[in-house]
């Protein structure tokens, strides 16, 4: 349940409003992988017990009251949408097959289709039941093209958008160095996607941003968003009423080599973080980027901006909520 802002005391007869409670929905976040049962580098030994709970209780600690967590497979589509069972009304799942991992597709023993077919009857059972909410992550990845071809993403995004069109769910999407084959593979299916979608993670150019903006979409902002001064200079440029926050965890976090740091000047952590080695239930692993951690990038926003903390999450938590229904 979302935590509703205090009301206004009387001091001297006169009303004196207190400070909000700050809420926060973290839209992108991996909380199907490995790292948060304590499994690395696809080493088949856990390094540490399974603490899930204990990364969604320090989230919740600090306002962060909804989670998306995002399916980039049919197999993780699937766990996200237990999760959504198991933490009910806290975590909501996405639903799609991520550009780097289109070659399922290509590699089903029943053929694509087939496959296609599967992950559509699994997202309308999860729209029925109240748990799926997005669909995604899908789109194009051409930075890292020794995942998967270019010509096999480009083939599957627009099989997919098909299904999106079916289903009448907002976009969860991902776009890499793709940005005109992206587009061009969208535009044609925007008149039936009414209700657009978040391009999360962004990362690209202040004109592509814009584009984005002006097709109706919202921008998702993560450490990834900000790495160097010119993603510093196209946050500041985001709208905010189109402005989403998340971590896309365990990846993302913003590192001490990136531009946005000398906007956590005095930040001081609310946790301990140890190495996953020396693991202790109530400490974040150093490395392993968690919902928590959207307090940074929420505080770099606010310093690009040069606008107030509780301006910025107020915005991107109605936009998020606004745009997905995570169920407020």
């Amino acid at each position: 349940m979302a935590t509703a802002p205090l009301a206004p005391v009387k001091i001297d007869g006169e009303e004196e409003a207190r400070p909000k409670t700050m809420r926060y929905a973290d839209v992108g976040i991996n909380l199907t992988d490995g790292t948060f049962s304590g499994f690395y580098n696809h080493r088949k030994e856990p390094s540490h017990s399974r603490d899930l709970d204990q990364v969604l209780t320090r989230a919740s600690s600090v306002g962060v009251h909804k989670f998306m967590v995002t399916g980039s497979d049919l197999e993780q589509s699937l766990q996200a949408i237990e999760l959504a069972k198991q933490y009910q009304g806290q975590c909501y799942a996405t639903v799609g097959v991520h550009p780097c991992s289109a070659d399922a597709f290509e590699r089903a023993s029943d053929g694509g289709d087939k496959l296609l077919e599967d992950l559509k009857k699994k997202a309308e059972q999860g729209i029925k039941d109240g748990w799926v909410k997005a669909f995604g992550e899908v789109g194009l990845d051409f930075d890292r093209l020794g995942y998967c071809q270019k010509e096999v993403q480009e083939k599957w995004f627009g099989k997919q958008l098909e299904v999106a069109v079916e289903l009448q769910l907002p976009l969860f999407l991902h776009s890499r160095a793709a940005h005109s084959s992206f587009l061009a593979i969208l535009r044609p299916q925007l008149s039936r996607l009414p209700r657009r979608g978040l391009v999360h993670s962004f990362t690209g150019t202040l004109s592509e941003m814009r584009e984005l903006v002006d097709l109706g979409f919202h921008i998702g902002i993560n450490g990834c968003s900000l790495k160097t001064e010119e993603n510093l200079e196209v946050v500041k440029e985001v709208p905010l009423n189109r402005l989403q926050l998340e971590t896309d965890g365990p990846w993302c976090e913003i590192r001490p080599s990136h531009a946005g740091t000398k906007y956590l000047e005095g930040y001081e952590d609310p946790f301990k973080k140890v190495k996953k080695e020396k693991w202790e239930k109530e400490a974040m692993v150093k490395g392993r980027n968690e919902p928590v951690e959207i307090v940074r990038v929420a505080k770099v926003v606010s310093g690009i901006k040069g606008i107030e903390l509780e301006d910025v999450v107020e915005a991107a938590w109605n936009n998020s909520i606004e745009m997905f229904g995570l169920g407020v």
